[in-house]
């Protein structure tokens, strides 16, 4: 039996990285330059000490055998990642955050007449109500020189009826070459042959709407003529599968929090922050210059910018809640938007555009481009990796790694605390590590794939549209997703307590590897079981609430009276306070905004009213509004680690009692 006092001496690199955590940490700020780059740092050197631990040490000698075969295999693959995760922390060691300068070059152009943003929604197949609230919000933007254009792939009749009532310009076309990128260029003969060309551009997709200082904030950094384009960050109004599945939307933000709340900043401090589609505005003459969008791949937004960055145009980062728009509420989707970004950079790589191309891209941006390509193209492969290498050693007798526990615990364990601690360090606590491979689990087939095509065969691939919308009203199994999980969860069960391997000496065929494997074993099972529940799809609520305590003025059958508006949404409204109600009394319900809009009680409790709204067609466009343009952040931004762990107490409570 093992003791921990055997190996006290081993812990020691660990305690270090503990004691920085824990003495250091709490003390500095985390837009601390030096601590960031300190933190970075070690974190790389770590990496790379255990790396070189596991090629000297847990491998066989390279020969012909299925061990050293398999065994150097997956080690090569565990340092490719490592090389990823090398270039991303050195961008994490620096951070820009360009408020400030927002703030100070708001309304750069002065006396002279407002520069002309054209706000471009691109759309193909999405219903009403999401168009509606889009081109509602881009209505309501402040800059007074906007001009709203729906460019409807789909050729809609209701779509133009509905621009026509609203307000906003109409665009369509007789095919839907190139997709987006395609659309937006035929938009773009239009907008030249203007009387009034724009001196911007604004893109959103059809799903998310701008807050109303939206182009206010961005055109401020368009002051440096350098700047050919200014990204704005995605929020989402409504959870993503995995939020909603495991029940963790209160806890737990969306995947996409790291990526564009720390991520981009970082890149941004390096001159590589890249657009992102919606939520961008771009200067005209810069779009005009490299004669419009490009259509070299199915993930256009990023090769606008290296071909903007080879015009002499920078991409800028303005790291503030500017839109909101929806996350991909089905499994299906979110992983289909993944491997159609993985199958873009893929297409960019092996383009003119790529790392390796002769053409007129900085040495930074190529390695800004390695960095993204190995993000695709070792993570996910290496999530695969890991969940089958152990089924190799339960069935086969394969030792992939021959590690002494004093090993991984002197190596394995500091470098794993250095990057948990980096990380959360820099992102505050966003890296859950079970959460953050489940994640990565579930894409990490599709994903793989597109890798392998996107390099054997860059040409010739469709766009693919990221379904919103449809009914989410009931529980759905995503079978294709959740076979795959239950068959190697079943085998990897299996190998555990069935097959000839429990029996082996594990001090002669894998020395004290017997507790690495089953440690490893242990944790792809909580990995499955949880990569499982999110294929199991829970009934969604409406995605259009807010909390939002305000004052309301009541009318009702001859009374007035206030009452506090708690939860608001285009159909109904949660009172609580006010005169006493019934159910069924008609009344009014004066909202900021909005006017006096007809309502009825549904229901009548002790902690308040339900009223269903019945708002005309003016107030319910102000609802809109009202719902999604308002200043803040839509969604949870920060992981409450108490409040997580709760959460995922009650799920499972919730899953036992069904059962």
């Amino acid at each position: 039996m093992l003791l921990l006092g055997d190996y006290a001496a081993a812990f020691g690199p660990s305690l270090v990285v503990l004691g920085i955590a824990l003495v250091v940490l709490p003390l500095a700020r985390r837009d601390n330059p030096v601590l960031r780059g300190v933190l970075c740092g070690i974190a790389i050197v770590l990496a790379w000490r255990y790396m070189a631990w596991r090629f000297a040490e847990t491998i066989p000698e390279l020969d012909w055998t299925i061990d050293a075969l398999v065994g150097w295999g997956f080690a090569l693959l565990e340092a490719t990642t490592l090389v990823s995760s090398s270039i991303a922390f050195v961008i994490l060691s620096r951070r820009r955050d360009r408020s400030e300068e927002a703030d100070a070059h708001t309304g750069w152009w002065g006396a002279a007449p407002p520069p002309v943003v054209d706000v471009l929604i691109a759309t193909y197949n999405e219903e009403e109500p999401i168009l509606e609230r889009t081109i509602a919000g881009a209505l309501a933007l402040r800059h007074p020189a906007t001009r709203v254009w729906v460019l409807d792939d789909g050729r809609r009749d209701w779509l133009r009826a509905l621009c026509e009532r609203l307000g906003a310009r109409y665009l369509t076309r007789a095919d839907n070459a190139h997709a987006k990128a395609g659309n937006i260029n035929a938009a773009f003969a239009t907008l030249r042959a203007l009387d009034r060309p724009p001196d911007f551009v604004a893109v959103l997709d059809a799903d998310f709407v701008p807050h109303r200082d939206f182009l206010d904030r961005a055109l401020a950094l368009f002051h440096d003529p350098k700047v050919g384009l200014v990204q704005t960050p995605q929020h989402f109004f409504n959870q993503d599968p995995i939020q909603q599945n495991l029940g963790l939307g209160r806890t737990y933000p969306d995947e996409q929090r790291f990526f564009f709340d720390h991520v981009q900043p970082a890149r941004d401090a390096w001159g590589l922050a890249f657009c992102c589609g919606t939520s961008s505005v771009m200067r005209w003459a810069a779009l005009e210059a490299i004669g419009g969008f490009p259509v070299g791949s199915v993930t256009e937004d990023y090769l606008i910018t290296l071909r903007l960055q080879e015009e002499g145009y920078g991409t800028a980062y303005l790291n503030e809640p500017l839109t909101e728009g929806l996350a991909p509420e089905g499994l299906g989707e979110y992983i289909t938007q993944r491997g159609r970004w993985c199958l873009g950079l893929m297409q960019i790589v092996r383009g003119p555009s790529g790392p390796l191309a002769r053409n007129r891209l900085r040495l930074r941006d190529r390695v800004g481009l390695v960095d993204s390509f190995l993000y695709w193209a070792t993570t996910y492969p290496f999530r695969l990796a890991c969940l089958v290498t152990p089924l190799a050693y339960w069935y086969f007798g394969i030792t992939v790694v021959n590690a002494p526990v004093a090993g991984v615990i002197e190596y394995f364990l500091p470098y794993f605390i250095a990057v948990l601690v980096a990380v959360n360090w820099i992102s505050g606590g966003l890296i859950v590590p079970v959460l953050n491979d489940v994640s990565q689990l579930l894409g990490a087939r599709e994903i793989t794939k597109a890798v392998i095509i996107g390099i054997t065969k860059p040409k010739g691939h469709k766009f693919k549209v990221t379904s919103k919308g449809g009914d989410r009203t009931r529980i759905v199994v995503q079978w294709p997703f959740l076979r795959p999980l239950l068959l190697i969860f079943l085998l990897t069960l299996g190998g555990l307590f069935f097959t000839p391997a429990t029996d082996i000496v594990f001090d002669r065929d894998a020395g004290d590897g017997k507790w690495v494997i089953l440690a490893w074993t242990i944790y792809n099972l909580v990995v499955l079981l949880v990569s499982m529940a999110v294929c199991v799809e829970l009934p969604r609520a409406g995605t259009a609430t807010r909390i939002v305590p305000e004052r309301v003025g009541l009318y009702a059958s001859g009374r007035e009276g206030s009452a506090w508006l708690m939860r608001l949404t285009l159909e109904d409204a949660w009172l609580r306070g006010g005169p006493f109600l019934v159910t069924g009394d008609e009344l009014e319900v004066a909202i900021e905004g909005i006017g006096r809009v007809r309502a009825e009680v549904t229901r009548v409790e002790p902690g308040g009213s339900a009223v269903r709204l019945r708002p005309d067609e003016a107030q319910r466009t102000a609802l809109l509004v009202k719902l999604h343009t308002r200043v803040g952040a839509a969604g949870t931004t920060e992981t409450d680690m108490a409040g997580l762990l709760a959460d995922i107490a009650m799920r499972a409570g919730r899953r036992t009692g069904e059962r």
